[in-house]
């Protein structure tokens, strides 16, 4: 064998050690990443589903016994959880619609048109989240009596769409930025209007990123606990229901607490998954 193919040997098994090497740290950052993920999930559901005896074992088996529903299903039973639970929804369901519906329009406009102030209105969209919410509280709380919002779903739904709304603008202005303009160009010549070339060929294209952005604020509006807290007092979400509700109790029921809070996101997020894969183009059905 002549010193040329030893060294093209040589180099070929160095490129597939290497490649090893790359394939192997992937996929143990991929089950690190899912070990950060689900064992803290896993460990939730062991104290709800466990009662006393599954919060309290030490060592924490791999394989649970002596698993049941029934102290979750008491948890569920309990006075004012199941409502609260509906009123999160309902929040949630006001902040993704209105962050959409407002922040869509707001990420498409910064995206294809230059006016201006352009930057310093992208500045002060992100300043917005600058603020304090506790500052704001005693005049927010004053507003809401004064227009008749104080303690409904709508009120809380309105605020935290102000929370996600910075958010839904900028990313979804990332999103149409990818939608290549040449494409709306092309439907304006064969007779589309610019809101028919919008429905048809941008919104079908930024359709991941848009649901990406559902996401973000489903759960900002899911998770957020202070201000539903302060302008709710018989219409509480689950958050802010937990928090005043579970701080003296059993600690089985604390944990059932934050498995109920858990499982809506995780469920929505698993539901839109094929277009938060699209993003990265994976494929899924």
């Amino acid at each position: 064998m002549s010193a040329e193919d030893m060294s093209a040997t040589g180099n070929t098994a160095n490129t597939a050690g290497f490649v090893s090497s790359r394939r192997w740290l992937l996929w143990s950052g991929i089950v690190a990443l899912c070990a950060w993920v689900l064992v803290p999930i896993y460990l939730v559901a062991l104290g709800a589903l466990g009662g006393r005896q599954g919060v309290y074992q030490w060592p924490k088996t791999g394989l649970p016994t002596g698993i049941s529903l029934d102290p979750f299903i008491l948890f569920l039973k309990t006075e004012g959880v199941v409502q609260s639970f509906l009123n999160s929804l309902g929040a949630a369901g006001i902040t993704v619609a209105l962050s959409i519906l407002l922040g869509a329009p707001a990420g498409y406009a910064l995206a294809r048109y230059d006016f201006w102030g352009k930057d310093s209105y992208r500045l002060l969209v992100l300043l917005t989240r600058a603020f304090p919410l506790a500052i704001l509280a005693l005049p927010l709380t004053v507003s809401y009596i004064r227009l008749g919002l104080y303690d409904t779903i709508i009120g809380v739904g309105l605020i935290h769409t102000v929370l996600a709304l910075p958010f839904a603008a900028l990313v979804t202005q990332a999103i149409f930025l990818g939608v290549p303009k040449e494409l709306e160009e092309a439907a304006w010549v064969f007779g589309c209007t610019r809101v028919q070339a919008f429905l048809k060929i941008v919104a079908p294209l930024a359709l991941p990123g848009i649901v990406a952005t559902a996401v973000f604020a489903f759960v900002i509006s899911w998770n957020e606990v202070f201000a539903a807290s302060v302008l709710t007092v018989r219409n509480r979400t689950l958050t802010a229901y937990l928090l005043t509700v579970l701080s003296e109790s059993p600690m089985h029921y604390r944990f059932a607490g934050g498995l109920m809070l858990i499982l809506p996101s995780v469920v929505f997020i698993f539901a839109v998954r094929r277009y938060l894969f699209a993003i990265w183009g994976i494929s899924s059905k």
